[in-house]
């Protein structure tokens, strides 16, 4: 069956071609009679725009990237807040009536195609999730003009949109209630260095210890559960009369949990243990873990709608939302 043509909608209301493209682009210099008699032709017809020949008119393709840098298998398996972002995220859109494009760029082969897929201008925008201190991309987005958000503070200098949560904040706080129950040598599993998160998380750990005269006992990690697990093995070696870790993300907490019991240690009598983001497999960890909530739903949704929104001098956007401290039975 032959596909209807913007002609046949014209014909078949009684305007012009150039009147039924305003109609259908969403021009507002047609009369609600002439809108209504078009739209009903659309409807009879059963046509649909073209979405190619409409973004060469209107220089949008209603088309946003959602770009992750890391492997598909930290996305796709390992971190539930990955799923939960790309989810979110996604239904907004969907919801702005936007096509959602999940590009994954985590190495430079994959950073160099997504670069070139936005610089081609098949996006209106760009958001950002998980960006490392090396990353090339926020610059190079900068530089093309392509509006962008990114889903936490970028580890790099570039002036851009993002959302973040209190990371610095969140730590404090856990690190407090560690003290107040009398924990007296606090650790911490710091996450990676080149990610703005596992830098403020650490920099909160470290302004409570020296806010009560302690030292700081730090190991680092990546994010990942199997990371928690080699970090808290070092930490028990180092100092084996630590009583207490701030794990910076609930799955590396996971991973600690795991190795304080191979090595014979309570949580809580022996080591009090607290984390960080609130996943849902926290509640069910044994024991149940204590940690700070990161709002990620609430993240998610704001960075839509600062990229829907952006300003046309695209003015820096800067949104930081709170945590807040979950307490169970590990601390």
């Amino acid at each position: 069956m032959k596909r209807p043509t913007l002609e046949a909608v014209a014909a078949r209301a009684g305007v012009s071609r150039a009147t039924v493209s305003r109609v259908v682009n969403g021009q507002s210099t047609v009369t609600p009679e002439i809108r209504d008699a078009v739209l009903r032709a659309v409807t009879e017809l059963g046509y649909v725009p073209n979405s190619a020949a409409r973004s060469l008119v209107t220089q949008r393709t209603d088309s946003v990237a959602l770009v992750v840098s890391e492997p598909p298998t930290r996305v796709f398996s390992e971190d539930p807040l990955f799923s939960t972002v790309i989810r979110t995220a996604s239904r907004e859109l969907e919801a702005a009536d936007k096509q959602v494009v999940l590009m994954l760029a985590g190495t430079p082969k994959s950073h160099a195609r997504v670069e070139r897929f936005i610089a081609g201008g098949h996006v209106d925008g760009v958001m950002l999730i998980s960006m490392h201190g090396a990353d090339p991309l926020p610059a190079a987005i900068n530089r093309m003009g392509v509006p962008v958000v990114s889903y936490g503070r970028p580890a790099v200098a570039v002036d851009m949109p993002f959302v973040d949560n209190d990371n610095i904040g969140g730590a404090e706080s856990a690190v407090r209630r560690l003290l107040d129950i009398g924990c007296r040598r606090i650790a911490t599993i710091a996450g990676p260095l080149d990610m703005i998160a596992g830098q403020d998380r650490l920099t909160g750990y470290r302004n409570a210890l020296r806010d009560s005269d302690r030292r700081s006992i730090v190991a680092v990690g990546d994010f990942t559960r199997e990371s928690g697990a080699v970090a808290m093995r070092q930490l028990l070696a180092d100092d084996p009369a630590i009583d207490a870790v701030f794990v910076a993300n609930d799955l590396m907490a996971i991973g600690a949990l795991q190795a304080l019991r191979q090595a014979g240690r309570r949580v809580p009598g022996d080591v009090a243990m607290i984390g960080f983001d609130d996943i849902e497999a926290a509640r069910y960890t044994e024991p149940p873990l204590t940690t700070l909530r990161h709002p990620v739903i609430e993240q998610a949704t704001a960075m839509v709608h600062l990229l829907l929104t952006a300003p046309a001098d695209r003015d820096t956007d800067r949104v930081i939302l709170s945590t807040e401290l979950i307490i169970r039975e590990s601390a």
